[in-house]
C-alpha cells in the first residue's frame, strides 16, 4: 500500500498540546485547515527538539540572508486547547525540518514510527514507499508562534524541584540532592530527528544529519504566568 502524506500548505493552525494531568500527559501536534484536522502523537522530548530546531533555523535564516524574520518571543497568542475528539493519525518516529526558499516557508515533516529501517532520503519527499507523514508549511510568523506556544506547553507540566531540578511528582519526590547519591539521567528520544542540511543549502534539502537531544527543559519566565493551553475539556 502506498504511503499517505497529509500536506498542509497554508494551515489555519499548527500547534502542540496535551491531554491528561501533569506527570501523565500525552503530547500531540495538530494541523488544522478549515474543517480538516490531523493530529499525531509524540513524546515530550520530540516537541522540545522540534521547538529548538525551528527557533534556531529562523535565527540562522535572519542572520545569513538578512531576511525579515520575527524575533524569538514568549508571547502566546493562541491559548485555545486542541480540537476534540483527538484521533491520532499515528505516533511520530522521525521528524524532518527544511526551508522552502521559493515559498519562504519553514517545512515540518512528521513521519510515523516504523518497525524496520527506511531510506532517509524520503524525508520531505513524495516517494511512494515509506512511512505515512504529515507535512506542514509555515510562514516565519507561524513558525515563531508554534515555538512560543510549544515552550508554554512544555513548561506547564510538573514544577521542578528547587534543589535538583527534576519534576516534582504529586505521589512523592526522591530528591537526589537530599539522599546522598548522584545519578546520571539520560533521556532517550522516541525517534530520530533528521535535518536535511537546511543551514548549508536552504533552497535544496540534499543531505540529512541525525540529531539526538537529552535536554527536556522548557523554562518559562516566572513573570509570564502559568496558563496551560494544552488540556482540552474531557467528554
Amino acid at each position: 500500500m502506498s504511503r499517505a502524506i497529509h500536506v498542509f500548505r497554508s494551515p489555519d493552525r499548527f500547534i502542540a498540546g496535551t491531554v491528561g494531568e501533569p506527570g501523565d500527559r500525552t503530547f500531540f501536534l495538530q494541523a488544522v485547515h478549515e474543517s480538516r484536522v490531523i493530529s499525531v502523537a509524540l513524546e515530550k522530548q520530540q516537541v522540545a527538539i522540534l521547538t529548538d530546531r525551528i527557533d534556531s533555523l529562523l535565527d540562522e535564516i535572519a542572520r545569513r540572508f538578512n531576511a525579515e524574520v520575527p524575533p524569538r518571543t514568549r508571547k502566546v497568542s493562541d491559548l485555545s486547547p486542541l480540537i476534540t475528539p483527538i484521533d491520532a493519525e499515528f505516533h511520530v518516529g522521525t521528524m524532518g525540518l527544511g526551508w522552502d526558499a521559493e515559498a519562504q516557508s519553514v517545512v515540518v515533516e512528521l513521519l510515523a514510527v516504523t518497525e524496520g529501517e527506511f531510506d532517509e532520503s524520503i524525508v520531505l519527499d513524495d516517494a511512494d514507499e515509506g512511512p505515512d507523514a504529515v507535512r506542514v508549511f509555515l510562514t516565519t510568523d507561524a513558525a515563531r508562534a508554534f515555538a512560543a506556544r510549544s515552550q508554554r506547553v512544555l513548561s506547564a507540566g510538573r514544577p521542578p524541584c528547587p534543589l535538583c531540578g527534576d519534576p516534582l511528582d504529586p505521589a512523592g519526590h526522591l530528591c537526589v540532592r537530599t539522599n546522598g547519591y548522584k545519578r546520571d539521567v539520560q533521556f532517550s528520544v522516541g525517534g530520530e530527528f533528521i535535518d536535511p542540511e537546511v543551514l548549508k543549502n536552504l533552497a535544496q534539502q540534499a543531505d540529512t544529519g541525525l540529531f539526538d537531544d537529552d535536554d527536556d527543559t522548557g523554562a518559562v519566565d516566572p513573570e509570564e504566568g502559568s496558563d496551560d493551553p494544552d488540556t482540552p475539556p474531557r467528554g
